[in-house]
């Protein structure tokens, strides 16, 4: 009999009442709001209530450059959350809550893997309790009062070719990214090119994850920059009269949802920015409430260290207050042999023979790629640990690879085991983040506010991303001197490129050098407060396979859900 799936790992576990969850870390029963058998939101009065308590060590969850293989962050995180439970110490992990479009399309749910999750897996994976669709409808909220003032005669005096704002819906859906609005008859609206994106790249959700509490929220919210008159002025919701309204609908949202792992270890789930265009971390709030609820708070940032853990570092950070203590840098044999560049690998098909055969040495070839994220966290002062995540036709001298690696560069490693063997196979792992943690903080930005934003883009692409320069278009150059004469110039940046690679071109694997940052266009998220240089074509509204999961997913006679991963 094979490995069991994720599902019946899941559906087969015993849930603890929230009750006891909460209070294991320390959360007042009081500001606990049950939400059915497997979840509550809660009250932001407890981030108050528990500022006397002692600090939990505040550690982060990044990885080499993604592989089409997956690296395993989010169970990497559930696992070592499970792990130092297993060396007498308590742990609460916050992660993102997952998008249903890619839940329903290729990539599968979010919720972990293997004795490695959080559980109910097919709540955290459908819905939730609704904060997704929040965050739709006060995001089309603001659209549908934008159009219906261009109706209403345009006092703001918009001008209808450069609005910058769109719609958002929960799929994927390769139809809607570009569409025309308003056709009929006059009373239908005025027509106008437009289109949508997927919740996840909403500002709202942005906004959201970076906001403090309810009227920070309210505040980032009346900052959105919707479009701008034929002047160049900036137009925003707050002048539209919306925000207030979109603050209203977000009212129940902003409330981190508590959850628990497969051992009981309390799991916060709360928001779901997206990792290209916004920071691809889990909220701010979440990590107020975390940061008091026992020994370490474990918090992933999504993609590779050069997109999830940079955002962390300088933009999470820099409006949370938080200083990390330490990060955990996961990396597998199989994704260090793909970033050797000497395999073909297709989703779908067998992986090439070759990448399974013992290889130490193809290892370090790939292993330019590990070397530059254990950069990327020491120049920001973050002490970082290596999670060699581990799998069962793995070969001993590849993973003895992998420790080397880390050696080289000063960096603790450890072997983990988690996906099979749950938190006691990431106990390794949770010693060496406990070691790591203890040392003193270095923790640094990469930039101060009052830099010039060329300088803020600068940095991040030569000191992260390795570039030799950055080269701007016409178009992006002029964007950025509107921006810095409009006041957001103190602003950070959030670069749009891929995550398939450390550079702007995704067929380039390891540690690219000798290339230049292209920036051809410059937009700002004034709301969720950071300007996003676009180095490529970032697709906002992703669309389904040939084949998507959704075509395997379905509820069986007694009720049940089958098919979900």
């Amino acid at each position: 009999m094979g490995f069991p799936s994720d599902l019946e790992i899941a559906t087969s576990a015993s849930l603890r009442p929230m009750n006891e969850i909460a209070e294991v870390a320390g959360i007042p029963e009081e500001f606990l709001e049950p939400y059915g058998a497997g979840t509550a939101k809660i009250g932001l009065g407890a981030i108050a209530a528990m500022a006397d308590r002692p600090k939990a060590r505040y550690v982060v969850v990044s990885a080499i450059t993604p592989t089409p293989l997956g690296e395993g962050k989010t169970t990497t995180t559930v696992g070592l959350g499970q792990g130092f439970s297993h060396i007498d110490k308590s742990a609460t992990i916050a992660i993102r809550q997952p998008s249903m479009g890619p839940t329903f399309g290729i990539k599968g749910g979010a919720a972990g893997g293997g004795y490695s999750q959080v559980i109910p897996m097919e709540l955290l994976n459908l819905h939730l309790t609704g904060d997704m669709h929040a965050v739709t409808a006060a995001h089309n909220m603001c659209s549908a009062m934008l159009d219906a003032h261009l109706f209403h005669g345009n006092e703001l005096e918009l001008d209808q070719h450069n609005i910058t704002w769109r719609r958002v819906l929960d799929v994927n859906d390769r139809a809607l990214r570009n569409t025309v609005i308003g056709m009929g008859g006059r009373l239908d609206g005025v027509p106008r090119q437009t289109g949508f994106d997927i919740t996840a790249a909403s500002e709202v959700m942005a906004a959201l994850a970076l906001a403090s509490d309810l009227q920070d929220l309210r505040q980032r919210l009346g900052r959105i920059v919707v479009g701008y008159t034929k002047a160049g002025t900036p137009v925003t919701a707050e002048e539209l009269k919306v925000a207030g309204s979109m603050a209203v609908i977000l009212r129940e949202a902003i409330k981190p949802n508590l959850m628990q792992t497969l051992e009981g270890t309390p799991a916060l789930v709360h928001t779901g920015p997206f990792g290209n265009i916004a920071t691809g971390n889990s909220s701010i709030v979440a990590d107020r409430v975390g940061i008091h609820t026992g020994d370490f708070l474990i918090t992933e940032a999504g993609f590779g260290a050069d997109m999830g853990a940079e955002r962390f570092f300088n933009i999470k950070c820099r409006y949370s207050g938080l200083a990390p203590d330490a990060a955990v840098l996961v990396a597998t044999v199989r994704g260090l042999k793909a970033h050797s560049g000497n395999h073909k690998i297709v989703a779908g098909k067998p992986l090439p023979e070759a990448l399974l055969a013992e290889n130490p040495d193809e290892v370090h070839q790939g292993g330019d790629n590990l070397r530059k994220q254990l950069e990327n966290m020491k120049i920001h002062g973050c002490t970082p640990v290596v999670a060699i995540n581990a799998f069962p036709e793995d070969h001993r001298g590849d993973l003895d690879a992998i420790a080397e690696i880390a050696a080289e560069y000063g960096a603790r490693s450890a072997l983990a085991t988690h996906f099979a063997d749950g938190g006691a196979g990431a106990a390794e792992l949770a010693e060496a983040v406990a070691e790591a943690a203890e040392e003193p903080s270095q923790f640094e930005v990469l930039y101060p506010d009052e830099a010039p934003l060329r300088d803020k883009i600068h940095a991040v692409a030569t000191r992260v991303y390795g570039a030799d320069d950055v080269e701007y278009s016409s178009q992006a150059a002029k964007q950025l001197d509107t921006y810095e004469a409009a006041g957001f110039g103190d602003l950070p940046v959030c670069i749009a490129k891929t995550h398939l690679s450390i550079s702007s071109d995704p067929k380039l694997k390891g540690a690219p050098t000798g290339w230049t940052l292209p920036v051809r266009e410059v937009r700002a998220s004034v709301g969720a407060g950071f300007i996003y240089p676009l180095c490529g074509d970032m697709r906002t509204m992703p669309g389904l396979g040939r084949v998507p999961a959704a075509a395997g997913i379905d509820i069986d006679a007694d009720g049940n859900i089958v098919g979900l991963s």
